[in-house]
């Protein structure tokens, strides 16, 4: 496969309906997301309430970062689209608890939009995979 030709990336259990999309690609060392809802993967259904589908999201945005040959330390940026700004709450919470180093976060913005259907919010992703030392954290690539 040619480095610039994308690869999709898909997460058991969490699919885009019957859109022919992927849920994102691989091209070289960047991964790129196409809207990340709040499906449970266990289900394949869209979780229950606000705070649910925030985490199913959020979990679902960490399996498709892994199923692309990452980990959440290479996320660059992520942007959240949020049906309306009481869901700020739902998605610090799990910001915080994905991304806990002040020091080590990625870029964020949030957009108040209506997801399609009945998701409450949606996350896309960017990610740059970086080179592993064997203690598993990003190296240096001398």
């Amino acid at each position: 496969m040619s480095p610039r030709r994308p690869r999709s990336i898909e997460v058991p259990g969490v699919a885009h309906r019957t859109a022919p999309i992927p849920l994102g690609a691989r091209v070289g060392d960047l991964i790129m997301s196409s809207g990340i809802s709040g499906i449970d993967a266990a289900t394949g259904k869209l979780a229950e309430g606000s705070a649910e589908q925030a985490r199913c999201a959020f979990e679902n945005m960490r399996s498709l970062v892994v199923n692309g040959g990452g980990c959440l330390e290479d996320v660059l940026r992520l942007t959240v689209h949020v049906r309306d700004d009481s869901l700020r709450e739902h998605v610090n919470t799990h910001w915080l608890a994905f991304f806990p180093d002040p020091e080590d976060r990625p870029a964020r913005h949030i957009v108040v939009h209506a997801p399609q259907g009945q998701a409450l919010l949606q996350l896309e992703v960017v990610a740059l995979v970086q080179e592993r030392t064997p203690a598993g954290h990003a190296g240096d690539a001398r």
